[in-house]
């Protein structure tokens, strides 16, 4: 067996070589849905959901010709599970283990959307009708309990120019929005007028930064 070097086991280690988190990639973490994170998610047509079973891990691109999930609460999204390859690998690792993330994903927009939680699969008719349309109705859907919500930085998309030679959105909440919302007081407007110039400052440092 071949031997990975320098291998890091130990928390306080991995956590001396990249620092304290910056303050807004801490505040931007909600239990629950605000207004801006709802806004943004309701304008995901396309998602990852990640499961674990016994097996090892699964992720699953997810996506409709709306949006990819309904918001039945500020602590619950239902998603319906439209026909597939029939080998339902996350619905069988749901049923086994409700651990559950969803990335969602707006072409034009270098942000993400995270939630974490655990989720059911359920065939109540009053989800299930939720759904009906254009004759299409799913087998049951997915719904997520949400522990954890919040924008990943957008370093990662602009690094790979993911979205180059799209238009950037522009209707979306953006992360100073949501900041903002996160916390009383806080100048959301100067944050994403600075966060241009510090992102192209700090797209490949390995210096710690405050960044959402």
């Amino acid at each position: 067996m071949s031997h990975t070097p320098e291998v890091i086991t130990d928390i306080s280690v991995l956590e001396s070589l990249y620092g304290t988190p910056g303050k807004a990639s801490l505040i931007k973490v909600s239990d629950r849905l605000n207004e801006s994170y709802r806004a943004w998610i309701m304008a995901a047509r396309l998602c990852v959901l990640s499961t674990v079973g016994p097996e090892g891990t699964d992720a699953s691109p997810r996506g409709d010709d709306g949006p990819v999930v309904q918001a039945l609460d500020a602590q619950t999204l239902l998603m319906p599970d439209w026909r597939g390859n029939n080998r339902i690998d996350s619905l069988r690792n749901i049923v086994r283990d409700g651990r559950v993330s969803l990335m969602f994903i707006v072409p034009g927009s270098n942000n993400v959307m995270r939630v974490n939680g655990r989720a059911e699969v359920s065939v109540a008719q009053e989800y299930i009708t939720r759904f009906q349309d254009k004759g299409r109705t799913p087998r049951s859907v997915i719904v997520f309990h949400i522990a954890e919500v919040y924008s990943q930085c957008a370093r990662a998309l602009m690094r790979s120019e993911t979205w180059a030679g799209l238009p950037a959105r522009t209707d979306l909440p953006t992360v100073g929005d949501m900041l903002a919302e996160m916390e009383a007081g806080f100048d959301g407007a100067a944050y994403d007028a600075a966060w241009p110039i510090r992102a192209a400052k700090t797209m490949w440092s390995t210096e710690p930064e405050d960044n959402a």
